[in-house]
């Protein structure tokens, strides 16, 4: 039975992971100001972290139609979905409708929407379950309860240089984040179980700040040694390797892989931002 992986684009991949081929992307759009971006391959990072600097108005993202979706649930025989939290964006019910309007007409078709209650690399982890389950021959149905079961258990966590782009789309109502800017403190942030985001500690400067959520993640951590770390960064592979190496430092996981953001993620996590998942 083949399958393929559709992730909406605030997947981010590895190269490794690019060049298997059985990962493709549905994009959202980025609006800065008048300017609207497709989060596709045409994505060009640089020029678009320089736009959001210059941007006064305008900085918010929509989610892919339906149909954007149910353009890619002919490709295999089992269909999983990827999408970034349903807190964050509509896109995982637009794949929820997608699956509905294929299953009219192909009833015995597998296809699965997972809400990530996550972003990133989160997903990005995901993918990963999902293709060690499916080349180890595990049904869908075992697979489907499986992923579910890795995203309960799940982690993320990210610390910014700016919380501009969550305060202008009203995402983080709880969070001060213009006086947060003007101090210069950086808060570690973690999503909670239903996905949504929540402050949980700070540090003055973005160093001081990594070390605290590296103090978050040993104090929620389970079984570290079965876990695959996951780092994503925007536009700083450095700051990156920092957060890996004071990571396994202190926890012994698995593995870890480092991606760069895409789009959407670059979008949210503006220059210089770190996302971990676990």
């Amino acid at each position: 039975m083949s399958y393929k992986i559709v992730g909406d684009s605030s997947t981010d991949l590895t190269k490794e992971l690019k060049e298997q081929g059985n990962i493709v992307h549905v994009p959202l759009i980025l609006q800065i100001d008048d300017e609207e971006i497709i989060d596709d391959e045409t994505f060009d990072q640089a020029e678009m972290l320089q736009k959001m600097k210059n941007s006064k108005h305008t900085l918010k993202s929509a989610c892919p139609s339906p149909d954007a979706f149910l353009a890619h649930y002919d490709d295999a025989d089992d269909i999983f979905v990827i999408t970034l939290s349903g807190k964050l964006s509509g896109s995982y019910n637009s794949a929820e409708v997608a699956k509905k309007m294929y299953l009219e007409e192909h009833p015995d078709k597998n296809i699965m929407v997972i809400d990530s209650c996550s972003a990133s690399v989160g997903q990005t982890l995901i993918a990963m379950r999902i293709q060690e389950l499916m080349e180890q021959g595990v049904g869908f149905e075992e697979t489907c309860k499986k992923v579910l079961q890795y995203r309960d258990e799940m982690c993320t966590k990210f610390v910014l240089e700016s919380l501009e782009v969550f305060r202008r789309n009203g995402r983080l109502s709880s969070v001060k984040a213009v006086l947060v800017n003007t101090l210069n403190i950086k808060a570690v942030m973690t999503s909670n179980p239903d996905g949504s985001i929540e402050k949980m500690d700070q540090g003055r400067g973005m160093k001081k700040a990594l070390e605290k959520m590296v103090d978050c993640i040993k104090k929620d951590m389970v079984n570290p040694e079965e876990k695959v770390l996951g780092i994503a960064h925007c536009n700083n592979y450095e700051r990156a390797e920092f957060v890996k190496s004071i990571v396994l430092a202190e926890i012994p996981f698995k593995d870890c892989i480092i991606v760069d953001t895409r789009g959407l993620s670059s979008f949210y996590a503006n220059d210089g931002g770190i996302i971990v998942a676990y």
